[in-house]
């Protein structure tokens, strides 16, 4: 019988610095190089080992029920619980919510983290916690993991004030005991450890650390890519592209059409008499006329007629018409310039 990993995402953020975007959908459904953003999320646990089954906890939100309707559709063959989150009060609390569900080993992974790792050490792993962090020039902007001695981590800190421990949390986890990080978040919020309103993860792993018996290891990753901007956004878009997620060879068999790579073109989009890329991606049922889309992200359903695009995010079912821009608008939006 195989071991059951239970695989933890909060999601359940407003996605302020993505509006208007996120007005109308989570994030977590934004496209980057053909596949959203929970998607590329989920496609870092392939490397499991093949005795673990894996069962997701989806902790939602605002806009909640439109990841429950697209992991239906779109993946029927997963295994996702859904709690939701009314009231944002912070990484520990969401956690928290979904404790009738955690119960032996875990993975916590924010919803706009991804990272490149091989996860298939972890049915032999002997550490309580892992740490997933990367090495940063100034790690002052981040958490960071304090590692003494036998590379051992004593205690995380939030924005550290020195710079000689660079060694940045990603926001990927694994506790071989999640039961025991439920314990640990309810000591937590019994003593109201908490900042502005909302209880920090790295505060609840502290308290194990405090406990004595908790052994907790880093693991290193060297691409570490982030999707809660729209700069960001478009940064992820480019590497993906660049890294296994370009189809030009494909695209590149339309007539009257100048690809030039890395670029994806859904086969559903319709591109006539336009120059696309390099770093564009167009999604399902789009129709490009006449343009130079360049940087650029353009969702599903969009027209885009005479115009040349650069550094843009466009939303779905939006009709853009008229000269050269930066545009980063949502859904539903018809400009004519």
């Amino acid at each position: 019988m195989k071991k059951i990993l239970k695989v933890v995402i909060p999601m359940a953020g407003y996605g302020k610095r993505l509006r208007p975007h996120t007005w109308s959908r989570p994030k977590q459904l934004i496209s980057l190089a053909g596949k959203t953003v929970i998607e590329h999320v989920l496609d870092t646990f392939a490397t499991l080992p093949a005795d673990l089954k894996v069962e997701y906890v989806f902790v939602v939100g605002y806009l909640g029920d439109k990841i429950q309707t697209f992991m239906e559709e779109e993946h029927p063959e997963l295994t996702v619980h859904f709690v939701v989150q009314e009231e944002m009060r912070g990484q520990s609390h969401a956690i928290y919510l979904a404790k009738e569900y955690i119960d032996g080993p875990m993975i916590m992974v924010f919803a706009d983290t991804l990272i490149e790792t091989d996860l298939s050490f972890l049915d032999q792993e002997k550490s309580d916690i892992v740490a997933w962090v990367k090495p940063v020039p100034d790690p002052r902007r981040f958490g960071v993991a304090e590692v003494g001695k036998k590379q051992r981590v004593t205690r995380l800190i939030e924005k550290p004030k020195a710079m000689d421990n660079n060694l940045a949390l990603v926001g990927f986890y694994y506790f071989k005991k999640g039961q025991d990080l439920i314990q640990a978040i309810e000591m937590q919020m019994d003593q109201k450890v908490q900042l502005k309103g909302e209880f920090f993860l790295a505060d609840a792993i502290n308290i194990m650390l405090e406990s004595g018996s908790c052994h907790m290891r880093t693991q290193k990753v060297n691409v570490w890519l982030d999707a809660g901007t729209f700069e960001a956004v478009l940064s992820t878009n480019r590497y993906l592209l660049d890294h296994g997620h370009d189809n030009s060879e494909k695209a590149g068999q339309r007539m009257g059409v100048n690809i030039i790579p890395p670029v994806y073109i859904h086969p559903e989009a319709e591109v006539e008499s336009s120059v696309i890329g390099p770093h564009a991606t167009i999604e399902a049922g789009c129709r490009i006329l006449g343009s130079v889309i360049q940087n650029s992200i353009i969702e599903k359903k969009t027209q885009v007629e005479d115009v040349i695009l650069e550094a843009s995010l466009i939303g779905q079912f939006t009709v853009i018409k008229g000269e050269s821009h930066s545009i980063n608008i949502g859904d539903h939006t018809e400009i004519e310039i």
